[in-house]
């Protein structure tokens, strides 16, 4: 006996890479249970499914920061609740971190593949199911977006949830509308101009001199992000070429706003809509009249 959910969840992370950096990116979560009915002739209640695998999932993998444990570019040192994460791309392209312990997740891989992000979501949800349960298969899909998308990460220092830790992101569609027809042109421009990005606010940027992890290093060509939040002190450094700082927080309403404003500088008397997605079917509208 088998039983199914789909769009369980959409699990919001960052991993990294080593050819596009910080990349955001957002997956649908299907499962499939196989095993004997329990005692009352199911095999998990969904009611189960929902408070015990989505739990799970949201906990170990949504919104954090997926490292590829196994990679050579990786350096890792903990301590005191922090991980410190060198991420030692080639090219000047080099990434930074501390963070809380809680903001990464480390997956036994190379690189952080669909394949390898599966298994680990697998290991951690069998280890909690109960024993009439023999049978697990997680898929993570990305959504069918017809249009253009950008994947973007930021962190939100005024979230009181995990959203305020310092790289996470996600995969996400962006709508444009020119006098209440879609232009194509200008959300592939944006979307463009966002690919792999990773979206900073300016009122986060500090000096590299000021990261606690300095070392009388040169980080040729990077910005350095520090904020402190309910969940503790996020420190981030990372290549300029990857990187927008914004003049507002990143919340996708900012989002939303900043590009419609940006918009309408350059396209007097024409009315804009903008709809910004914040990964898998949500996100805010901005509008502009003339």
């Amino acid at each position: 006996m088998k039983l199914f959910v789909k769009d369980l969840t959409v699990i919001d992370s960052t991993y990294l890479c080593p050819d596009r950096g910080l990349v955001g990116e957002s997956w649908l979560v299907d499962i499939e249970l196989g095993g004997s009915l329990n005692d009352m002739d199911m095999l998990l209640d969904f009611g189960q499914v929902k408070k015990l695998i989505k739990r799970l999932i949201d906990e170990k993998v949504d919104h954090k920061l997926l490292v590829p444990n196994r990679s050579p570019l990786c350096k890792v040192k903990t301590g005191e609740g922090y991980t410190q994460l060198d991420f030692m791309r080639p090219h000047g392209k080099s990434i930074h971190l501390r963070c809380p312990d809680e903001a990464y997740t480390f997956i036994d891989s190379v690189e952080v593949s669909n394949e390898a992000l599966t298994a680990y979501v697998k290991n951690v949800v069998l280890e909690q199911l109960p024993a009439n349960i023999q049978d697990l298969a997680i898929t993570l899909r990305h959504e069918s977006i017809d249009g253009p998308y950008y994947h973007y990460s930021h962190g939100l220092k005024k979230h009181d949830g995990n959203c305020q830790r310092i790289a996470h992101g996600h995969r996400s569609t962006i709508e444009i509308q020119v006098d209440g027809e879609y232009d194509i042109d200008l959300a592939t421009s944006w979307a463009m101009k966002w690919r792999n990005i990773y979206l900073g606010s300016e009122s986060d940027e500090i000096s590299q001199q000021d990261i606690s992890f300095y070392q009388q290093q040169a980080w040729q060509d990077h910005y350095a992000f520090a904020y402190q939040s309910p969940q503790g002190f996020f420190e981030l450094v990372l290549p300029k070429q990857e990187t927008d700082i914004l003049p507002c927080e990143t919340t996708v309403e900012n989002l939303a706003a900043y590009i419609a404003s940006t918009l309408a500088k350059v396209m007097e008397g024409h009315s804009l809509k903008v709809i910004a997605y914040e990964g898998v079917g949500k996100g805010a509208i901005s509008e502009v009249y003339r």
